[in-house]
């Protein structure tokens, strides 16, 4: 099947807009101090980051997207220290 590159484009578009809202989310959830609304808050942003984990699953099958090369585990290490140093700060 053939995929013109209007489908990689509403693909990439969408990706683009789910990434964002999961941003706006994770704002939102940080300043909120209403437990009920932080806990409605979190139900959606999960979904939405499976939605947008499946959507990227499918626009790799499709060539529509190319990931990073992976990162080595030495790389991966530095980063948790990084933010394990921050956290305790």
């Amino acid at each position: 099947m053939q995929h013109t590159m209007q489908d990689k484009d509403m693909v990439n578009d969408t990706l683009s807009m789910v990434n964002s809202s999961l941003t706006t989310y994770a704002m939102c959830i940080t300043q909120s101090s209403d437990q009920n609304l932080r806990q409605t808050l979190q139900q959606i942003r999960n979904a939405d980051e499976q939605f947008q984990y499946q959507l990227y699953q499918a626009a790799e099958q499709k060539g529509f997207y190319k990931p990073a090369q992976q990162a080595s585990q030495q790389d991966i290490q530095q980063v948790r220290s990084i933010f394990t140093a921050t956290a305790h700060v």
